[in-house]
């Protein structure tokens, strides 16, 4: 049965990054990527579409703000962004950031995070899982590593791996010595929820820290 699953990611090679070798395991599956932000950014933007193709999946650009200084957005308004960009309301699988990001720190991965696992559990999105990257670097100890204790964790196939690693220089042009090529993660982890009472009581403790 084909998977019907929306990857909802702040940025342009977020969704490599944190689950491109998912993607690539998996081209049966019908993907939906939402990119948050970098909609008129010159450079990223093309590239962005040229990776969903190589990927296999569709995908769409939003404006949200990604400016140097970082300032928090209003919660409802990354909310109605999502919504907006979502071509529809309900999937098989939504992916998407985890509430403490992938390293220390982006703002705006939390925010994403925060917003997709509001909608969800609001039941203004729909879906039988809700998975979340699950990686973390020691504060920034290291390069972010996927989590074993995770509920899913895999580590790529070489090919797999290689393929991926190919979109972040080769496509997107990050060079070899740059953090985004040397952070290219091995192996992929994710959180899963099947119950909003399990994302509601994440929410709640993440907010309390």
């Amino acid at each position: 049965m084909i998977k019907k699953v929306a990857l909802i990611v702040a940025h342009p090679d977020d969704e490599t990054l944190w689950a491109g070798g998912l993607v690539l395991s998996h081209p049966e599956w019908d993907w939906f990527v939402v990119c948050l932000a970098r909609k008129y950014d010159e450079d990223r933007a093309p590239k962005f579409y040229k990776v969903m193709d190589i990927l296999g999946a569709s995908g769409v650009m939003g404006d949200m703000e990604d400016g140097p200084e970082q300032f928090p957005l209003a919660e409802e308004d990354v909310e109605q962004r999502i919504l907006e960009l979502l071509p529809e309301r309900f999937f098989d699988l939504i992916i998407t950031h985890d509430l403490n990001g992938e390293y220390t720190r982006h703002l705006r991965h939390e925010e994403s995070s925060r917003a997709v696992l509001q909608l969800w559990t609001q039941e203004r999105i729909s879906s039988k899982e809700l998975w979340t990257f699950a990686y973390e670097d020691g504060l920034r100890a290291y390069a972010p590593q996927a989590i074993k204790a995770a509920e899913l964790y895999h580590v790529l196939p070489p090919q797999i791996w290689q393929r991926k690693y190919d979109i972040m220089t080769k496509i997107y042009g990050f060079n070899s010595h740059s953090w985004e090529a040397q952070a290219t993660p091995r192996a992929e982890a994710f959180w899963k929820f099947t119950a909003h009472t399990a994302a509601l009581s994440r929410l709640t403790h993440i907010e309390k820290k």
